[in-house]
């Protein structure tokens, strides 16, 4: 069903923020740092992948995304929705759905057999294409799937995902620089802020967590050294 009525974006954000943090995506250490995918340290780790868990609350959230979607792009913007590999392909095809459009996936490299392809799915050219994932933080990834899925033909110049850090400022300026719209739920202040009022956390966990979130890469130098 495609969703029609939600609330607006800050309450959409608040509420986006809340559910993470109930189903446990949200994990935030000060003591000791999780390593992120570039070998630099953080106190925050979110894993929207436990989200599939959950149904009621996977549900409200796509419907957010759709509803997100249709509000900043358009309502016939796009006429097939695209997954990343792996991550996002559960929640493109929940977004899909309720847009009623074909949904493809994209591989992260070509799968080395057969067509040697990286879509999978029916994508045309001339097809304007929504790439969905779980998240985002430099925007490097989503650049590569676009890049493939232009390479068919289709046109991409959207990006919509669930979870934007929003601390890195370099994220918009390299999507912008390909010709790419972003478009979330909800960022790490969100989520700190929504953990403040919820107690979720103690309050030296949630003063690092800021501090880190205000200067990102200061606080990882400091700790690499």
């Amino acid at each position: 069903m495609i969703p029609s009525s939600f609330p607006e974006k800050e309450e959409i954000a608040r509420l986006s923020a809340r559910m993470l943090l109930e189903i446990g995506a949200v994990h935030f250490n000060a003591q000791k740092p999780f390593t992120l995918a570039s070998g630099l340290p953080s106190p925050t780790y979110i894993d929207c992948r436990r989200l599939i868990s959950f149904p009621r609350i996977r549900s409200v959230l796509m419907d957010f995304l759709a509803v997100t979607v249709m509000r900043e792009a358009g309502l016939e913007a796009f006429t097939n929705i695209a997954g990343g590999e792996t991550a996002g392909i559960p929640f493109a095809a929940l977004v899909a759905e309720r847009l009623a459009l074909p949904m493809t996936y994209v591989r992260k490299k070509p799968k080395g057999y057969g067509r040697n392809a990286r879509i999978e799915g029916v994508m045309k050219e001339g097809d304007r294409v929504l790439l969905v994932e779980d998240l985002t933080t430099d925007g490097g990834s989503k650049v590569s799937f676009v890049e493939a899925i232009r390479e068919t033909g289709a046109a991409c110049a959207h990006t919509a995902v669930i979870f934007y850090y929003g601390i890195f400022p370099e994220t918009i300026e390299t999507l912008d620089s390909h010709g790419i719209s972003l478009h979330h739920l909800c960022t790490w202040w969100d989520v700190l802020k929504e953990a403040r009022e919820s107690g979720a956390f103690d309050d030296a966990t949630l003063r690092e967590v800021e501090s880190f979130l205000s200067d990102p890469r200061a606080w990882q130098a400091l700790r690499m050294k």
